[in-house]
Protein backbone atom coordinates (compact mmCIF):
# COMPACT_ATOMS: atom_id res chain seq x y z
CA UNK A 1 0.00 0.00 0.00
CA UNK A 2 1.93 3.51 -1.24
CA UNK A 3 1.51 6.45 1.31
CA UNK A 4 -1.67 8.05 -0.60
CA UNK A 5 -3.41 4.98 -0.02
CA UNK A 6 -2.55 4.96 3.42
CA UNK A 7 -3.81 8.54 3.71
CA UNK A 8 -6.87 8.43 1.90
CA UNK A 9 -7.84 5.27 4.24
CA UNK A 10 -7.89 7.07 7.39
CA UNK A 11 -10.82 7.38 8.84
CA UNK A 12 -12.66 11.28 8.31
CA UNK A 13 -9.94 12.05 5.93
CA UNK A 14 -13.06 12.24 3.22
CA UNK A 15 -15.38 14.61 5.43
CA UNK A 16 -12.84 16.70 6.76
CA UNK A 17 -13.05 20.38 5.58
CA UNK A 18 -10.77 23.62 5.77
CA UNK A 19 -12.36 25.80 8.96
CA UNK A 20 -14.26 28.77 7.76
CA UNK A 21 -12.66 31.92 7.54
CA UNK A 22 -14.07 34.46 10.79
CA UNK A 23 -15.85 37.80 9.45
CA UNK A 24 -13.14 40.69 9.11
CA UNK A 25 -12.98 43.06 11.39
CA UNK A 26 -12.57 46.74 11.11
CA UNK A 27 -9.23 48.01 12.52
CA UNK A 28 -8.07 51.20 13.07
CA UNK A 29 -5.16 52.07 9.77
CA UNK A 30 -5.57 48.43 8.89
CA UNK A 31 -8.09 47.04 5.91
CA UNK A 32 -10.29 44.06 7.55
CA UNK A 33 -8.52 41.22 7.11
CA UNK A 34 -5.33 41.59 6.45
CA UNK A 35 -2.26 40.29 8.20
CA UNK A 36 0.88 42.43 9.19
CA UNK A 37 4.31 40.93 8.08
CA UNK A 38 6.77 40.76 10.96
CA UNK A 39 10.36 41.60 9.80
CA UNK A 40 11.59 37.70 8.98
CA UNK A 41 14.33 36.48 10.97
CA UNK A 42 17.74 34.20 9.50
CA UNK A 43 16.74 31.56 8.10
CA UNK A 44 13.16 31.83 8.30
CA UNK A 45 10.07 33.07 6.19
CA UNK A 46 8.28 36.67 7.61
CA UNK A 47 6.08 35.54 10.05
CA UNK A 48 2.25 36.89 9.92
CA UNK A 49 0.33 38.49 12.71
CA UNK A 50 -3.09 39.31 13.60
CA UNK A 51 -2.94 43.36 13.55
CA UNK A 52 -4.17 44.05 16.89
CA UNK A 53 -7.49 46.29 17.05
CA UNK A 54 -7.16 49.48 19.19
CA UNK A 55 -8.86 50.15 22.82
CA UNK A 56 -12.29 51.45 22.44
CA UNK A 57 -12.35 54.98 22.55
CA UNK A 58 -14.86 56.74 25.01
CA UNK A 59 -18.13 57.54 23.47
CA UNK A 60 -18.86 60.62 23.00
CA UNK A 61 -22.38 62.15 24.07
CA UNK A 62 -24.74 61.77 21.32
CA UNK A 63 -25.82 65.34 19.95
CA UNK A 64 -29.89 65.43 20.22
CA UNK A 65 -31.52 64.89 16.87
CA UNK A 66 -34.49 67.08 17.65
CA UNK A 67 -32.25 70.04 18.35
CA UNK A 68 -30.09 69.42 15.42
CA UNK A 69 -33.43 68.67 12.84
CA UNK A 70 -35.28 72.18 14.26
CA UNK A 71 -32.27 74.74 13.85
CA UNK A 72 -31.51 72.74 10.31
CA UNK A 73 -34.92 73.63 9.08
CA UNK A 74 -34.94 77.30 10.72
CA UNK A 75 -31.68 77.66 8.85
CA UNK A 76 -32.90 76.54 5.67
CA UNK A 77 -36.40 78.35 5.92
CA UNK A 78 -34.85 81.46 6.69
CA UNK A 79 -32.20 81.33 3.48
CA UNK A 80 -35.57 79.90 1.94
CA UNK A 81 -37.06 83.61 2.62
CA UNK A 82 -34.01 85.60 1.72
CA UNK A 83 -34.03 84.10 -1.64
CA UNK A 84 -37.53 84.59 -2.62
CA UNK A 85 -37.11 88.64 -0.86
CA UNK A 86 -34.02 88.90 -3.10
CA UNK A 87 -35.81 87.44 -6.10
CA UNK A 88 -38.85 89.02 -5.58
CA UNK A 89 -40.63 86.29 -5.65
CA UNK A 90 -43.85 87.05 -3.50
CA UNK A 91 -46.94 88.70 -3.44
CA UNK A 92 -48.22 92.28 -1.97
CA UNK A 93 -52.14 92.96 -2.87
CA UNK A 94 -53.30 96.30 -4.04
CA UNK A 95 -52.69 98.53 -0.86
CA UNK A 96 -49.09 96.68 -0.39
CA UNK A 97 -49.78 94.27 2.11
CA UNK A 98 -46.88 91.91 2.06
CA UNK A 99 -48.54 88.60 3.90
CA UNK A 100 -45.44 86.45 3.80
CA UNK A 101 -43.06 89.36 5.44
CA UNK A 102 -45.72 90.14 7.70
CA UNK A 103 -45.80 86.81 9.12
CA UNK A 104 -41.81 85.93 8.62
CA UNK A 105 -40.99 89.53 10.73
CA UNK A 106 -43.22 91.50 12.32
CA UNK A 107 -45.59 89.16 14.07
CA UNK A 108 -42.86 87.22 16.00
CA UNK A 109 -41.56 91.11 16.76
CA UNK A 110 -44.64 92.14 18.25
CA UNK A 111 -45.29 88.39 19.63
CA UNK A 112 -42.48 89.15 22.44
CA UNK A 113 -44.68 92.13 23.54
CA UNK A 114 -47.52 90.61 23.40
CA UNK A 115 -46.91 87.32 25.58
CA UNK A 116 -43.66 87.73 27.49
CA UNK A 117 -43.66 91.70 27.68
CA UNK A 118 -47.48 92.65 28.44
CA UNK A 119 -48.83 89.20 29.21
CA UNK A 120 -51.88 89.47 27.18
CA UNK A 121 -54.88 87.57 27.81
CA UNK A 122 -57.96 87.28 25.14
CA UNK A 123 -61.85 86.60 25.82
CA UNK A 124 -64.95 86.29 23.30
CA UNK A 125 -62.38 85.58 20.39
CA UNK A 126 -65.39 83.53 19.29
CA UNK A 127 -67.32 86.64 18.35
CA UNK A 128 -64.75 87.22 15.57
CA UNK A 129 -66.07 85.96 12.24
CA UNK A 130 -64.36 83.09 11.25
CA UNK A 131 -65.06 84.24 7.68
CA UNK A 132 -65.73 87.33 5.53
CA UNK A 133 -65.65 90.88 6.54
CA UNK A 134 -65.95 92.44 9.73
CA UNK A 135 -65.39 96.01 11.38
CA UNK A 136 -63.18 95.40 14.17
CA UNK A 137 -63.77 98.39 16.51
CA UNK A 138 -61.77 99.53 19.56
CA UNK A 139 -61.17 102.01 22.28
CA UNK A 140 -57.49 103.75 21.58
CA UNK A 141 -55.09 104.94 24.10
CA UNK A 142 -51.06 104.51 25.39
CA UNK A 143 -49.22 107.80 23.59
CA UNK A 144 -48.29 105.29 21.32
CA UNK A 145 -50.52 103.64 18.78
CA UNK A 146 -49.26 100.00 20.42
CA UNK A 147 -52.95 98.75 21.36
CA UNK A 148 -53.54 98.41 17.14
CA UNK A 149 -50.85 96.50 16.96
CA UNK A 150 -51.40 94.12 19.81
CA UNK A 151 -55.09 93.98 18.65
CA UNK A 152 -53.73 92.56 14.94
CA UNK A 153 -51.61 89.94 17.28
CA UNK A 154 -54.15 88.83 18.92
CA UNK A 155 -56.43 87.82 15.95
CA UNK A 156 -53.82 85.86 14.43
CA UNK A 157 -52.72 84.16 17.52
CA UNK A 158 -55.85 83.05 19.13
CA UNK A 159 -58.41 83.03 15.95
CA UNK A 160 -59.09 79.82 15.11
CA UNK A 161 -58.62 80.85 11.40
CA UNK A 162 -55.46 83.01 11.90
CA UNK A 163 -57.10 86.09 10.47
CA UNK A 164 -55.21 89.22 9.24
CA UNK A 165 -56.20 92.55 10.62
CA UNK A 166 -56.05 95.42 8.18
CA UNK A 167 -55.95 98.82 9.78
CA UNK A 168 -57.07 102.55 9.07
CA UNK A 169 -54.22 104.63 10.09
CA UNK A 170 -54.57 108.21 10.07
CA UNK A 171 -52.99 110.54 7.38
CA UNK A 172 -49.81 111.50 9.55
CA UNK A 173 -48.75 107.45 9.47
CA UNK A 174 -48.39 107.64 5.63
CA UNK A 175 -47.13 110.80 5.52
CA UNK A 176 -43.52 109.50 7.27
CA UNK A 177 -41.51 108.31 4.56
CA UNK A 178 -40.01 104.82 6.39
CA UNK A 179 -43.59 104.15 8.59
CA UNK A 180 -45.40 104.47 5.88
CA UNK A 181 -44.08 102.05 3.89
CA UNK A 182 -43.85 99.54 7.24
CA UNK A 183 -47.37 100.05 7.47
CA UNK A 184 -48.34 99.27 4.31
CA UNK A 185 -46.40 96.70 4.50
CA UNK A 186 -47.67 94.96 7.45
CA UNK A 187 -51.76 95.62 6.32
CA UNK A 188 -52.62 99.54 6.80
CA UNK A 189 -54.19 101.73 4.96
CA UNK A 190 -55.30 105.34 4.65
CA UNK A 191 -58.45 105.68 7.49
CA UNK A 192 -61.26 106.71 4.81
CA UNK A 193 -64.64 105.00 3.81
CA UNK A 194 -64.01 103.61 -0.26
CA UNK A 195 -61.00 101.77 1.32
CA UNK A 196 -62.51 100.20 3.99
CA UNK A 197 -65.56 99.65 2.38
CA UNK A 198 -63.61 97.55 -0.59
CA UNK A 199 -61.53 95.93 2.02
CA UNK A 200 -64.56 94.54 3.82
CA UNK A 201 -66.15 93.95 0.64
CA UNK A 202 -63.04 91.41 -0.46
CA UNK A 203 -64.03 89.52 3.35
CA UNK A 204 -61.26 91.18 5.31
CA UNK A 205 -61.59 92.21 8.71
CA UNK A 206 -60.85 95.65 9.15
CA UNK A 207 -59.54 97.74 12.35
CA UNK A 208 -60.58 101.02 13.15
CA UNK A 209 -60.51 102.69 16.60
CA UNK A 210 -62.99 106.47 16.38
CA UNK A 211 -61.21 108.10 18.61
CA UNK A 212 -58.15 108.67 16.86
CA UNK A 213 -55.84 110.84 18.34
CA UNK A 214 -57.71 112.13 21.43
CA UNK A 215 -57.87 108.88 22.37
CA UNK A 216 -54.09 108.25 22.45
CA UNK A 217 -52.96 111.60 23.13
CA UNK A 218 -55.28 112.14 26.56
CA UNK A 219 -53.78 112.20 30.05
CA UNK A 220 -53.45 109.66 32.44
CA UNK A 221 -56.16 111.34 34.67
CA UNK A 222 -58.31 110.48 32.07
CA UNK A 223 -57.41 106.13 31.45
CA UNK A 224 -60.65 104.32 30.10
CA UNK A 225 -62.99 107.30 29.49
CA UNK A 226 -63.76 106.98 25.75
CA UNK A 227 -63.83 110.16 23.37
CA UNK A 228 -65.88 111.10 21.10
CA UNK A 229 -66.57 109.04 18.18
CA UNK A 230 -66.56 111.50 15.51
CA UNK A 231 -69.22 111.18 12.79
CA UNK A 232 -69.54 107.98 12.50
CA UNK A 233 -67.84 107.30 9.34
CA UNK A 234 -66.98 103.52 10.03
CA UNK A 235 -71.10 102.72 10.71
CA UNK A 236 -71.98 104.08 7.18
CA UNK A 237 -69.13 101.82 5.97
CA UNK A 238 -70.17 98.78 7.72
CA UNK A 239 -73.65 99.43 6.86
CA UNK A 240 -72.45 99.72 3.00
CA UNK A 241 -71.52 96.31 3.08
CA UNK A 242 -73.66 94.90 5.33
CA UNK A 243 -70.93 93.43 7.38
CA UNK A 244 -70.92 93.15 11.22
CA UNK A 245 -69.70 95.30 13.61
CA UNK A 246 -67.52 93.61 16.63
CA UNK A 247 -66.43 96.27 19.56
CA UNK A 248 -63.29 95.07 20.94
CA UNK A 249 -62.58 96.09 24.59
CA UNK A 250 -58.87 96.68 25.28
CA UNK A 251 -57.34 97.21 28.70
CA UNK A 252 -53.73 97.90 29.55
CA UNK A 253 -52.57 100.56 26.85
CA UNK A 254 -53.57 103.26 29.17
CA UNK A 255 -50.12 102.87 31.44
CA UNK A 256 -47.47 101.43 28.99
CA UNK A 257 -46.90 105.17 28.65
CA UNK A 258 -48.74 107.54 31.38
CA UNK A 259 -49.56 111.35 29.72
CA UNK A 260 -48.59 113.63 32.59
CA UNK A 261 -48.68 116.71 30.40
CA UNK A 262 -48.94 117.81 26.68
CA UNK A 263 -46.08 120.04 25.72
CA UNK A 264 -49.05 121.70 22.84
CA UNK A 265 -46.10 124.61 21.38
CA UNK A 266 -43.69 122.28 20.92
CA UNK A 267 -46.12 119.48 19.26
CA UNK A 268 -47.43 122.53 16.44
CA UNK A 269 -43.56 123.26 16.11
CA UNK A 270 -42.83 119.39 15.43
CA UNK A 271 -46.41 119.03 13.29
CA UNK A 272 -47.41 116.38 15.65
CA UNK A 273 -51.08 116.22 17.31
CA UNK A 274 -49.58 116.55 20.55
CA UNK A 275 -46.44 115.85 22.26
CA UNK A 276 -46.45 113.71 25.65
CA UNK A 277 -44.56 114.12 28.62
CA UNK A 278 -44.60 110.67 30.97
CA UNK A 279 -42.77 109.82 34.15
CA UNK A 280 -39.92 108.56 31.58
CA UNK A 281 -40.02 110.67 28.42
CA UNK A 282 -38.27 113.13 27.77
CA UNK A 283 -36.26 112.70 31.01
CA UNK A 284 -34.54 109.48 30.33
CA UNK A 285 -34.24 110.28 26.65
CA UNK A 286 -34.64 107.24 24.03
CA UNK A 287 -34.82 104.79 27.46
CA UNK A 288 -38.51 106.51 27.68
CA UNK A 289 -39.81 105.05 24.52
CA UNK A 290 -39.84 101.58 26.20
CA UNK A 291 -43.37 100.78 27.72
CA UNK A 292 -44.08 99.69 30.98
CA UNK A 293 -44.58 96.17 31.43
CA UNK A 294 -48.66 96.51 32.16
CA UNK A 295 -51.00 93.62 31.99
CA UNK A 296 -53.36 93.72 29.22
CA UNK A 297 -57.03 92.27 28.52
CA UNK A 298 -59.17 92.46 25.32
CA UNK A 299 -61.88 91.63 25.22
CA UNK A 300 -64.16 91.30 21.92
CA UNK A 301 -67.72 91.47 22.41
CA UNK A 302 -71.15 89.81 20.63
CA UNK A 303 -71.22 91.62 17.14
CA UNK A 304 -73.78 93.70 15.45
CA UNK A 305 -75.60 92.54 12.48
CA UNK A 306 -75.96 95.23 9.59
CA UNK A 307 -76.88 93.29 6.58
CA UNK A 308 -80.75 94.49 7.02
CA UNK A 309 -79.62 97.89 7.73
CA UNK A 310 -78.13 98.81 4.36
CA UNK A 311 -80.27 100.92 3.10
CA UNK A 312 -79.79 103.26 5.46
CA UNK A 313 -76.10 103.57 5.30
CA UNK A 314 -76.73 107.73 4.49
CA UNK A 315 -79.17 108.03 7.36
CA UNK A 316 -77.31 110.57 10.07
CA UNK A 317 -79.91 109.15 13.00
CA UNK A 318 -79.40 105.18 12.39
CA UNK A 319 -75.46 105.92 11.89
CA UNK A 320 -75.27 108.00 15.21
CA UNK A 321 -77.49 105.36 16.80
CA UNK A 322 -75.15 102.38 16.01
CA UNK A 323 -72.35 104.68 16.83
CA UNK A 324 -73.42 105.03 20.48
CA UNK A 325 -74.28 101.76 20.80
CA UNK A 326 -70.78 100.70 19.84
CA UNK A 327 -69.48 103.10 22.20
CA UNK A 328 -71.32 102.32 25.05
CA UNK A 329 -70.81 98.71 24.66
CA UNK A 330 -66.74 99.27 24.69
CA UNK A 331 -67.23 101.46 27.98
CA UNK A 332 -69.25 98.68 29.74
CA UNK A 333 -66.70 96.19 28.86
CA UNK A 334 -63.85 98.49 29.93
CA UNK A 335 -65.32 98.90 33.61
CA UNK A 336 -65.59 95.32 33.97
CA UNK A 337 -62.11 93.96 32.60
CA UNK A 338 -61.02 96.79 34.91
CA UNK A 339 -62.87 94.46 37.70
CA UNK A 340 -61.00 91.42 36.63
CA UNK A 341 -57.27 93.11 36.68
CA UNK A 342 -57.07 95.02 39.79
CA UNK A 343 -53.10 95.57 40.06
CA UNK A 344 -52.03 97.03 36.56
CA UNK A 345 -48.92 95.72 36.93
CA UNK A 346 -49.32 92.32 38.75
CA UNK A 347 -49.53 88.68 36.48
Amino acid sequence: MTQDEFHTALPGHADFELPTAPPPRRLNGNRPGRRRALPAAAGHPPAQIEAAAPEAAPAKPAVPVDTVDIWDQRVARGLAFLRRRLAGAYQVDDFGFDPELNDAVFQPMLKVLYRDWFRTEVFGIGNVPDTGGGLIVGNHSGTLALDALMLTVALRDQHPRDRHLRLLGADLVFRMPVLSELARKAGATVACNPDAERLMSEGELVGVFPEGFKGIGKRYSERYKLQRFGRGGFVSAALRTGTPIVPVAIVGAEEIYPILADLKPLARLLGMPYFPVTPTFPLLGPLGLVPLPSKWLIEFCPPIPTAHLTEYADDPMVVYNLADQVRETIQTTLHSLLEKRPDPFGL
